[in-house]
């Protein structure tokens, strides 16, 4: 299994849309999300001045603070809390920040982690999120052409990337550890797109159609976009959902930095009627309320939540 990798930028700027070249890398995009349910970008014009480098730096300093001073940042939404949990030989710790380009929550982080402050850390963790961001748009826009579908479906994948949702994780091995296997057997995502960059130490593993554990290399100048289960229920099935999880090895710390796009927790997910063909594709989604589903999902940990849930 090797993973597709795509380039939007040409001469500084996104390919344009409703170009020869646009069409064509919409369908090749369609087609990556349906085969591997993930795909690699190249990132040069987002990480323009060493944006990314500036943002794991500030990392590394963040999570190696006291312990005590990481578990003040609490808050009652999932996912959106200072975590730490082990799992086979990994120990990894993770912060939450909720609606990252709407909220304060990037400054509450902030002035909890550092009395005097860090506002160049704020600077570079809004500017990546809002660019990564930006990016998750592009990729829907495309699906939509690549699909053939009407423009008015450009407002159904426009809500589904209306909350930005970012995780800020460190991952390392610790060989005394063996408990909470749950995570080596991996997961989907809940949300629509989720997209990643790392501090090039490798450790992301993608099950294939085959079931095989395949070893995903992110190239230092490349992102990795993964499908979510929301984005997979709204194409009716047709997008694949990636199953994923971090394998570590070797002595060095590995930092990620996800931005995961999700809709607002009252938007209703439904699947387009072009989507839906009786004899090749025929229904396989109801529709279903975001905030419900993730509901069943925190509270049941099924990680076929989807099909549970929503599945005819």
């Amino acid at each position: 299994m090797t993973i597709s990798c795509f380039d939007f930028w040409k001469d500084g700027m996104i390919v344009q849309e409703g170009s020869e070249e646009w069409k064509e890398m919409s369908v090749t995009v369609k087609e990556a999300c349906e085969s591997d349910g993930c795909f690699l970008l190249r990132c040069d014009e987002i990480n323009s001045k060493g944006a990314r480098e500036e943002l794991f730096k500030n990392m590394k300093a963040l999570f190696h603070l006291p312990k005590k001073t990481k578990q003040q940042y609490i808050s009652p939404k999932p996912f959106s809390s200072f975590s730490l949990y082990n799992y086979m030989d990994t120990h990894h710790e993770s912060f939450g920040l909720d609606d990252v380009l709407l909220s304060t929550s990037v400054d509450t982080l902030t002035n909890l982690m550092w009395l005097q402050g860090n506002s160049h850390f704020c600077e570079t963790l809004k500017g990546m999120s809002l660019k990564m961001s930006e990016v998750t748009w592009v990729i829907l826009k495309m699906i939509v052409e690549g699909y053939g579908l009407s423009q008015h479906h450009i407002s159904d994948v426009e809500n589904m990337k209306s909350r930005s949702h970012v995780r800020l994780n460190m991952y390392n091995t610790d060989k005394n550890n063996t408990a909470n296997e749950d995570g080596f057997y991996g997961h989907t995502d809940k949300n629509t797109l989720t997209i990643l960059c790392e501090n090039e130490v490798q450790g992301l593993q993608v099950l294939s159609k085959t079931g095989t554990w395949v070893d995903i290399v992110i190239p230092h100048n490349c992102f990795v976009v993964i499908v979510g289960d929301t984005l997979m229920a709204w194409s009716n099935g047709r997008l694949h959902a990636a199953t994923h999880r971090v394998m570590m090895s070797g002595e060095k710390e590995r930092y990620t930095f996800g931005v995961f796009v999700a809709p607002k927790e009252e938007m209703k997910i439904e699947v387009p009627r072009g989507l839906v063909d009786d004899k090749i594709h025929p229904l396989r989604y109801g529709p279903f309320n975001y905030g419900e589903f993730i509901g069943h999902f925190v509270s049941t940990r099924n990680h076929n939540a989807v099909d549970v849930f929503a599945g005819l």
